[in-house]
Protein backbone atom coordinates (compact mmCIF):
# COMPACT_ATOMS: atom_id res chain seq x y z
CA UNK A 1 0.00 0.00 0.00
CA UNK A 2 1.29 3.38 -0.89
CA UNK A 3 -1.02 5.52 1.96
CA UNK A 4 0.60 5.67 5.14
CA UNK A 5 -2.39 6.36 6.97
CA UNK A 6 -4.33 2.80 5.95
CA UNK A 7 -3.45 -0.56 8.18
CA UNK A 8 -1.25 -2.81 6.66
CA UNK A 9 -3.46 -5.79 6.81
CA UNK A 10 -7.23 -5.61 4.94
CA UNK A 11 -10.11 -6.91 6.98
CA UNK A 12 -11.60 -8.32 3.92
CA UNK A 13 -9.82 -9.82 0.82
CA UNK A 14 -11.14 -11.74 -2.06
CA UNK A 15 -10.10 -12.48 -5.66
CA UNK A 16 -12.99 -12.60 -8.12
CA UNK A 17 -13.21 -14.76 -10.93
CA UNK A 18 -13.48 -14.13 -14.34
CA UNK A 19 -16.93 -13.03 -15.34
CA UNK A 20 -17.79 -12.81 -11.25
CA UNK A 21 -20.10 -10.76 -9.61
CA UNK A 22 -19.74 -9.89 -5.84
CA UNK A 23 -20.92 -6.97 -3.35
CA UNK A 24 -20.51 -5.99 0.65
CA UNK A 25 -21.51 -3.87 2.97
CA UNK A 26 -18.75 -1.37 3.13
CA UNK A 27 -18.98 1.41 6.43
CA UNK A 28 -18.10 5.29 6.32
CA UNK A 29 -14.34 5.15 6.52
CA UNK A 30 -13.85 2.26 5.36
CA UNK A 31 -11.50 1.67 1.98
CA UNK A 32 -12.48 -0.71 -1.08
CA UNK A 33 -9.19 -1.05 -3.18
CA UNK A 34 -10.07 -3.12 -6.53
CA UNK A 35 -7.00 -4.50 -8.50
CA UNK A 36 -6.67 -5.33 -12.00
CA UNK A 37 -5.10 -8.15 -11.28
CA UNK A 38 -3.65 -9.24 -15.13
CA UNK A 39 -4.63 -5.65 -17.33
CA UNK A 40 -7.11 -4.27 -19.51
CA UNK A 41 -10.28 -5.62 -17.11
CA UNK A 42 -13.28 -3.99 -17.07
CA UNK A 43 -15.01 -3.75 -13.19
CA UNK A 44 -18.57 -2.36 -13.92
CA UNK A 45 -19.87 -0.80 -10.26
CA UNK A 46 -22.75 -0.10 -8.67
CA UNK A 47 -23.33 1.67 -5.15
CA UNK A 48 -26.52 2.62 -3.08
CA UNK A 49 -26.90 3.82 -0.14
CA UNK A 50 -26.61 0.96 3.14
CA UNK A 51 -28.91 3.26 5.10
CA UNK A 52 -31.63 4.73 1.87
CA UNK A 53 -31.08 2.15 -0.54
CA UNK A 54 -32.96 4.47 -2.87
CA UNK A 55 -30.14 6.82 -3.00
CA UNK A 56 -27.78 5.48 -5.06
CA UNK A 57 -25.27 6.00 -7.41
CA UNK A 58 -25.85 9.17 -9.87
CA UNK A 59 -23.55 9.59 -13.34
CA UNK A 60 -24.99 12.35 -14.52
CA UNK A 61 -24.13 14.13 -10.69
CA UNK A 62 -21.14 12.64 -10.67
CA UNK A 63 -19.63 13.57 -14.02
CA UNK A 64 -20.96 17.41 -13.34
CA UNK A 65 -19.81 18.31 -9.95
CA UNK A 66 -16.15 16.47 -10.95
CA UNK A 67 -16.60 18.61 -14.51
CA UNK A 68 -15.80 15.17 -16.36
CA UNK A 69 -16.98 12.35 -18.13
CA UNK A 70 -14.13 10.31 -16.40
CA UNK A 71 -13.30 9.06 -13.38
CA UNK A 72 -9.73 9.42 -11.69
CA UNK A 73 -8.05 10.56 -8.37
CA UNK A 74 -9.68 12.60 -5.93
CA UNK A 75 -12.80 12.57 -8.04
CA UNK A 76 -16.15 12.43 -5.29
CA UNK A 77 -18.57 9.69 -6.57
CA UNK A 78 -22.08 10.93 -5.98
CA UNK A 79 -25.87 10.09 -5.58
CA UNK A 80 -29.07 10.94 -6.56
CA UNK A 81 -29.59 13.44 -3.81
CA UNK A 82 -26.06 14.61 -4.48
CA UNK A 83 -24.91 12.87 -1.30
CA UNK A 84 -20.94 12.03 -1.41
CA UNK A 85 -20.77 7.83 -1.64
CA UNK A 86 -16.90 7.54 -2.17
CA UNK A 87 -13.79 9.54 -2.51
CA UNK A 88 -10.79 8.23 -4.97
CA UNK A 89 -8.18 8.31 -2.72
CA UNK A 90 -5.76 6.62 -4.80
CA UNK A 91 -5.79 5.70 -8.46
CA UNK A 92 -2.66 4.15 -10.87
CA UNK A 93 -5.04 3.88 -14.32
CA UNK A 94 -7.19 7.20 -14.41
CA UNK A 95 -9.56 7.86 -17.25
CA UNK A 96 -12.34 5.40 -15.87
CA UNK A 97 -15.31 5.11 -17.98
CA UNK A 98 -18.82 6.43 -17.03
CA UNK A 99 -20.38 6.19 -20.67
CA UNK A 100 -20.90 2.39 -21.96
CA UNK A 101 -22.74 1.13 -18.93
CA UNK A 102 -22.80 -2.52 -18.43
CA UNK A 103 -23.45 -5.09 -20.95
CA UNK A 104 -26.57 -7.18 -21.28
CA UNK A 105 -27.19 -10.39 -22.87
CA UNK A 106 -30.10 -8.31 -25.01
CA UNK A 107 -27.62 -5.84 -26.34
CA UNK A 108 -25.02 -8.40 -27.22
CA UNK A 109 -27.46 -10.11 -29.14
CA UNK A 110 -27.97 -6.48 -31.16
CA UNK A 111 -24.66 -5.51 -31.26
CA UNK A 112 -22.99 -9.21 -32.21
CA UNK A 113 -26.13 -11.36 -33.05
CA UNK A 114 -24.78 -13.64 -29.91
CA UNK A 115 -27.09 -15.40 -27.55
CA UNK A 116 -25.72 -15.40 -24.05
CA UNK A 117 -26.89 -16.23 -20.88
CA UNK A 118 -23.74 -14.20 -19.09
CA UNK A 119 -23.79 -10.28 -18.81
CA UNK A 120 -22.72 -7.16 -16.46
CA UNK A 121 -26.70 -7.15 -15.88
CA UNK A 122 -27.30 -10.69 -15.16
CA UNK A 123 -24.55 -10.33 -12.53
CA UNK A 124 -25.94 -7.19 -11.22
CA UNK A 125 -29.67 -8.89 -10.99
CA UNK A 126 -28.51 -12.08 -9.29
CA UNK A 127 -25.97 -9.47 -6.58
CA UNK A 128 -28.91 -7.14 -6.26
CA UNK A 129 -31.41 -9.96 -5.51
CA UNK A 130 -29.03 -10.64 -2.00
CA UNK A 131 -29.79 -7.33 -0.76
CA UNK A 132 -33.61 -7.25 -1.39
CA UNK A 133 -33.32 -5.49 -4.97
CA UNK A 134 -34.16 -6.45 -8.51
CA UNK A 135 -33.10 -5.47 -12.06
CA UNK A 136 -35.49 -2.36 -11.67
CA UNK A 137 -32.88 -0.86 -9.38
CA UNK A 138 -29.71 -1.19 -11.89
CA UNK A 139 -28.47 2.60 -13.01
CA UNK A 140 -26.01 3.49 -15.20
CA UNK A 141 -22.64 2.21 -13.59
CA UNK A 142 -19.18 3.38 -13.60
CA UNK A 143 -16.88 1.06 -15.47
CA UNK A 144 -13.28 0.58 -13.45
CA UNK A 145 -10.39 0.26 -15.93
CA UNK A 146 -12.30 0.37 -19.16
CA UNK A 147 -11.36 2.72 -21.76
CA UNK A 148 -14.05 4.93 -23.83
CA UNK A 149 -13.51 7.40 -26.34
CA UNK A 150 -15.05 10.46 -27.34
CA UNK A 151 -14.83 11.71 -30.64
CA UNK A 152 -14.96 15.25 -31.71
CA UNK A 153 -18.14 15.06 -33.52
CA UNK A 154 -19.66 12.95 -30.06
CA UNK A 155 -18.64 9.59 -31.49
CA UNK A 156 -18.41 6.94 -28.64
CA UNK A 157 -16.06 4.15 -28.83
CA UNK A 158 -14.59 0.93 -26.35
CA UNK A 159 -11.18 1.32 -26.84
CA UNK A 160 -8.74 -1.36 -25.29
CA UNK A 161 -8.03 -0.31 -21.74
CA UNK A 162 -4.38 1.11 -20.73
CA UNK A 163 -4.64 -0.65 -17.49
CA UNK A 164 -1.25 -2.72 -16.28
CA UNK A 165 -1.53 -6.70 -14.25
CA UNK A 166 -1.45 -4.79 -10.90
CA UNK A 167 -3.72 -1.19 -11.48
CA UNK A 168 -5.62 -0.42 -8.79
CA UNK A 169 -8.42 2.20 -7.41
CA UNK A 170 -8.57 2.83 -3.71
CA UNK A 171 -12.05 4.44 -2.94
CA UNK A 172 -13.04 5.85 0.57
CA UNK A 173 -16.29 5.28 1.87
CA UNK A 174 -18.28 8.82 2.53
CA UNK A 175 -21.46 6.54 4.06
CA UNK A 176 -22.45 3.42 4.67
CA UNK A 177 -22.45 2.08 1.16
CA UNK A 178 -23.61 -1.44 -0.37
CA UNK A 179 -20.91 -2.27 -3.42
CA UNK A 180 -22.12 -4.04 -6.11
CA UNK A 181 -19.53 -5.54 -8.84
CA UNK A 182 -19.87 -7.22 -11.86
CA UNK A 183 -16.18 -8.53 -13.41
CA UNK A 184 -17.18 -8.01 -16.87
CA UNK A 185 -17.72 -11.65 -18.79
CA UNK A 186 -17.58 -9.24 -22.06
CA UNK A 187 -15.55 -11.27 -24.98
CA UNK A 188 -16.46 -9.25 -28.04
CA UNK A 189 -15.11 -6.08 -27.56
CA UNK A 190 -12.31 -4.69 -25.91
CA UNK A 191 -14.00 -3.96 -22.54
CA UNK A 192 -12.10 -6.88 -20.78
CA UNK A 193 -9.28 -7.13 -23.49
CA UNK A 194 -11.14 -9.81 -25.26
CA UNK A 195 -10.73 -12.87 -22.49
CA UNK A 196 -12.12 -11.49 -18.90
CA UNK A 197 -9.58 -12.23 -16.51
CA UNK A 198 -9.99 -12.16 -12.59
CA UNK A 199 -9.63 -9.10 -10.53
CA UNK A 200 -8.97 -8.71 -6.64
CA UNK A 201 -11.52 -6.55 -3.69
CA UNK A 202 -10.14 -6.12 -0.06
CA UNK A 203 -11.22 -3.73 2.56
CA UNK A 204 -8.65 -1.38 4.33
CA UNK A 205 -9.55 0.32 7.68
CA UNK A 206 -7.96 3.57 9.14
CA UNK A 207 -5.02 2.21 11.18
CA UNK A 208 -5.13 2.75 15.30
CA UNK A 209 -3.23 5.59 16.57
Amino acid sequence: MTTATISTTPVYQEVIAAKGRWSRRIEKGQYLKIIDLEGQQAVDFLCFSAELPIDRLNIPNTVKLNKSLYVEKNHVIYSDLAKKMFTVVEDTCGLHDTLAGCCSNEIDYVRYGVVKTQSCRANFTAELAKWSMSSADIVSNINWFMRVTVGAHGEVEIVPSTSKPGDHVLLRAEMPIIAVISNCPQEHNAAAGFKPTPIEVSIWEEAAA
